[in-house]
């Protein structure tokens, strides 16, 4: 590229010329040098920040064109997490089914052959309304907790005060005493399966109420009634724990 002028004459006489200025050799290399030293400093700031932000710019416009495939993906995970809960959930409530009993709270010992539905929260100390409860299968005592909340969980079954209605009042726990230590406890509550292994068996007076405070040892399931059967002689206790 060279310097050019346009050369107009003055007047009105409409001629005009056009020349071509040249520079001087030392003054041409200078401005050659010049240039190029400007497109040279304007690509090395080019490629300092591609290098530079390259890699943000790349993960930036990777997101933007794949964020519908990612969310899809997303999409998709999140319903094979809630197909797998809810097959989880139509299994246990299958396995509820063929005890007779729900999946909602209820209680079940293989060995003894005994299952039942729960009444949850019921008073242990008005006796018209466990006994109302103990009607309908086996109480949970109000105060106490439940399953996965870490603390002791009360289920009771009282036998009654005639061995004439212990099949009304007490036939669920009533072979209680027979099991021991290793054997399994099964509690299905919310749709969810819980597990417990014995491993204490008490005969205790009435009156000692003990087992039923809090140790702050982690969740213990107890299950309580009277003995022997068809008495309130004393009562048999059964601790157990979650099966790890």
């Amino acid at each position: 590229m060279r310097p050019s002028a346009t050369i107009y004459k003055s007047g009105k006489s409409g001629q005009s010329g056009q020349t071509l200025i040249s520079l001087p050799l030392a003054s041409r290399i200078f401005y050659t040098f010049i240039r190029g030293t400007g497109t040279g400093l304007t690509a090395f700031a080019i490629i300092s920040f591609l290098f530079a932000f390259g890699p943000i710019i790349q993960q930036e416009v990777g997101y933007y064109f794949n964020k519908d495939a990612n969310s899809e993906e997303n999409g998709n995970y999140e319903t094979l997490v809630d197909t797998s809960r809810a097959e989880e959930t139509l299994e246990v409530q299958k396995e509820a089914e063929s005890y007779n009993v729900n999946s909602y709270f209820s209680v079940v010992i293989p060995k003894i052959g005994a299952s039942a539905n729960i009444t949850a929260n019921v008073d242990a100390t008005n006796k018209d309304e466990y006994l109302s409860a103990l009607k309908q299968g086996v109480a949970h005592a109000k105060g106490t907790y439940f399953p996965e909340q870490g603390k002791r969980i009360l289920l009771f079954s009282h036998s009654t005060d005639s061995p004439l209605n212990i099949a009304r009042y007490n036939a669920v726990f009533y072979l209680l005493r027979k099991l021991e230590p290793k054997d399994l406890i099964i509690v299905f509550f919310a749709d969810k399966k819980y597990v417990y292994e014995v491993e204490t068996k008490t005969i205790t007076d009435p009156s000692d109420t003990s087992w039923l405070i809090d140790r702050g040892d982690s969740e213990t399931l107890v299950l309580l009634t009277c003995d022997p059967p068809g008495t309130t002689w004393n009562r048999l206790v059964v601790e157990a724990k979650p099966l790890k």
